[in-house]
């Protein structure tokens, strides 16, 4: 599966106090730890909780929803996860979550 910034997700198994189909949105790219040929992604929740997926792991836990990527979104600079955090409780993912 390939996940770029602003793709909307959904888990296929519960995890950091979400159930299976909570979505996510995808807020940065890394070098996969195992393969840097293969991409990681980071990801933040429906309840703010985020996590790092390496490519192995998005397949196993996520399912790439088919929802139109918002360009704030598929734009959005990584700085830090304090920043994400911040832009949460901020409402800047609410759009593309709900």
């Amino acid at each position: 599966m390939k996940l770029n910034v602003g793709n909307v997700v959904s888990l296929k198994v519960g995890m950091l106090k979400n159930n299976p189909g909570t979505k996510g949105v995808v807020f940065n790219n890394y070098p996969d730890f195992d393969d840097d040929s293969k991409v990681g992604a980071q990801i933040i929740f429906e309840n703010g909780e985020y996590d790092g997926f390496s490519a192995d792991d998005q397949d196993y836990y996520l399912e790439k929803l088919p929802t139109k990527t918002l360009k704030e979104h598929a734009n959005y600079e990584f700085k830090n996860v304090m920043r994400v955090s911040q832009d949460f409780k901020n409402g800047f993912w609410d759009e593309i979550l709900k």
